[in-house]
Order: structure tokens, then sequence, then C-alpha cells
């Protein structure tokens, strides 16, 4: 099968986005004749040495798009650029009889991006879409105030009803993938042929079975993420409160950001900063300690459009706590851990608290939904496995396009 990829970044080398793109590629290339068209960034290992058994074509990315990191990652202000040399590229390779049988716009993942790929000729793919996600009512009076180009998240909504290059390119995709099954939800607007949810992370192997507390005493929390409101590190503080009586119940936050002194300060007004460890930005090797020693991750972020890093406790064998919504609703099940009901700051942490307290009453019940999570990621969460199922479901798309054309 010939396969055209396409996303504004792909790096191995890179975090975020980027990174996850450059997965899905890597995995692919093993598996179908891929292309990978993308921009690239001077000081970078080539992308051509990074993906060997894929042929790249790449151009540099603009440097006054790199000026502002946040603002890039948000607005990809550079969208245009990248879908005008998508474009000039395809004809100029169809014009010497290039073919390809499906393409992917994989990148970015807001929907809020109209593809290059409509009107190109090729069967294509747009997705895993996600985002748009907004904060629950109950929770907006604690919301600190965001960046202004944020907001322009609002926008998203009217565009899906109104903005018909937005519209068309989504319609006249095969499918849309979506992050979570809540991204059908948000799209609701658009009349697209068909939506599949495919989370857009993978692990690359499982993390080695290790012991960990078997008692009820002793029970080590990890929270992992930027320090933000909608991560859910102040309700996991809050529901330590609510655990007084439990003093062998620590809780560590690994990650950096305006949040966290917020939850530092609330630690000492709760009376529980001495249970409470707040490492801030640390190395990923001593992420991954973290992960190793732990008992439990709690994650109760209530924004949360898919959820890296559960992926990354489950395949360290730990039973999560989540928010049961956005893409953690759908990571998390009962053979892995417990989802939470998301209404009001006052609920949550005493949710957290009761399915903290569950847990550490119960060590064989933390055993089980920790090899639960290993379980599932074998199944579904290795890279060669995604990227199997990504080409059964091209071939499915493929399939169903040439019965409809023969009818």
């Amino acid at each position: 099968m010939k396969v055209l990829l396409i996303a504004p970044n792909v790096d191995g080398t890179d975090v975020g986005e980027a990174y996850v793109a450059f997965k899905w590629a890597e995995a692919l290339a093993e598996i179908v004749d891929l292309t990978v068209l993308s921009f690239e960034r001077p000081g970078r290992v080539a992308l051509a040495a990074q993906l060997p058994k894929a042929r790249v074509v790449s151009w540099p990315e603009p440097a006054w798009a790199r000026r502002n990191e946040r603002v890039n990652a948000m607005l990809k202000p550079a969208w245009p650029v990248f879908s005008r040399h998508v474009r000039a590229w395809i004809r100029q390779a169809q014009a010497e009889g290039v073919q390809f049988d499906i393409a992917q716009q994989l990148m970015p993942q807001a929907a809020r991006y109209a593809s290059p790929l409509c009107g190109a000729g090729i069967p294509y793919v747009i997705g895993p879409l996600g985002g748009a996600l907004e904060t629950p009512e109950g929770f907006r009076h604690e919301m600190d105030a965001a960046p202004w180009f944020t907001k322009l998240r609002k926008l998203d909504a009217f565009r899906f009803a109104h903005d018909p290059w937005l519209r068309r390119s989504y319609v006249q995709a095969e499918a849309i993938l979506g992050v979570a099954p809540y991204m059908q939800e948000v799209l609701g607007a658009v009349p697209i042929k068909r939506f599949e949810p495919v989370l857009e992370l993978g692990i690359d192997d499982l993390a080695p079975d290790v012991a960990r507390h078997e008692g009820t005493e002793t029970l080590d929390l990890l929270h992992v993420g930027r320090g933000v409101r909608t991560k859910g590190l102040r309700d996991v503080v809050r529901a330590m409160a609510l655990l007084k009586d439990r003093p062998g119940i620590r809780l560590t936050s690994a990650g950096a950001g305006e949040e966290i002194e917020i939850c530092r300060a609330e630690a000492e007004r709760l009376g529980v900063a001495d249970r409470v460890r707040f490492l801030g930005r640390i190395p990923r090797e001593e992420v991954e300690a973290l992960y190793r020693r732990a008992d439990v991750f709690v994650f109760p972020s209530f924004r949360e459009p898919a959820g890296g890093v559960l992926y990354e406790a489950m395949r360290w064998g730990l039973p999560v706590i989540a928010a049961k919504r956005g893409g953690p609703e759908w990571i998390v099940d009962e053979t892995c851990g417990v989802r939470l009901d998301v209404s009001t700051p006052e609920d949550l942490a005493r949710d957290v608290a009761g399915a903290i307290r569950w847990l550490a009453d119960t060590p064989g019940q933390r055993r089980t939904l920790g090899q639960g999570g290993r379980d599932k990621l074998l199944c579904e969460g290795l890279w060669p496995v995604k990227a199997a199922a990504l080409v059964d479901l091209y071939q499915d798309i493929l399939g169903a396009a040439q019965v409809g054309q023969a009818a």
C-alpha cells in the first residue's frame, strides 16, 4: 500500500505533536510504502535519517513561525505555507505519474485546519483530532486568566458550522479520526462520512514488572503533568486533606507551572504539606523512577483530550484514578482504574479521596488493575499494533469506496 502522510512537524528528537507524528511514521514505514511531507527545523537531525524506511520530502519551517513556541504550538501560523507546499508537491508528483492509495493529514491535532489534501484526487483521512473540550461549569471560578490566543478555541464551533473551507475538507475526507469518542460530538455540525476513535498515543514496550507496597498502611501516589488547573493536582491535594487519618498515604507531584505554587499553598493551608512533595520539572529518567516507585497514579484532569501520562503509568503497571471525561474516559476502564464524574471541585476532591482510600485498603485490587493496564496496552497501545490497526482501517476505507463506486 502506498501511503502519503502529512504533518507540519515530524521529529523523533522533539516532544509533543512532532514526536507523536514521528512515532506513527516510524511504525507505518515498517508495513507500507510511506512518503512523508513535513517542515524541518535547522540544526535538527535530518528527518530522512530518522525515517530511513520512508521517502521524506521536507521544507524549512519559517523562522518567523518559531519565534514564540507557545503561539506556534497553539495557532500553527505557518500552516498556510505548509499547505501550499503540500498542494504544489502533490500536483508535481501526479504530473510525474506518482500515485498513492490513500493519504492522511496526521497533524495538527487541533480541529481547526482545512486540509490541503482536499481536492487532490487521493482518498484521504484526517486525524486523530483532539481538543475543543470546555471547562466544566463548576470549575470555571477557579480558572486563571488564559493567554489571549487560547480564547480562539471558542471560534471552533462556529467554524465547524460555517467555515466553507474547513467544512469541505472534513466532508470530503473518507474518515475523520478523533483521539476519543467525544470528538464525534464536537464535530456534530459537520456531515462527515465516517468517524473512528483512534488514540494518537502509543508505547514502544512495557516497563519491567516491579514490586510495590503490599500492605494497607503505606501508599505512594503520583501525579505527573503540567502545572495548570485543568490537570487536577489541586483536587488531589484537597483529597489528601480528607485522608488525614491515613498518614501513610503520600503524594508526589512532577511538573512545572503556575499551578504548582497554588497547590503548595493549598497543602500548607490544609495541613498536609508534610505528605506532599512538589518536584517541579525533572528529567525524563527521574519521572520514570517515580513511576517505578509509586503505587497509584492519580490524574483527575478534567479537560484532557487524550492523556499520554495515563499510558506512561499503565506501562508501569500502576492502577489509575482519572476523570470520566474526554480522553481519560476512553483510555481508562474498569480493568485498569477508577473513573470519577466531574461536577464541582468539592465533589471531585471527595471522590478522589474515596478512590484513594479504596485502593489503599485493597492491595489485591491494586495489583489486578495494574496488570489490567499492562494487558490493555499490549492489546492496543504498542506502536506496531496501532500501525497495523490503522492500515486495517485504510483497507476498510478503500474497500468501502470501491463497493460504492461499483454500486
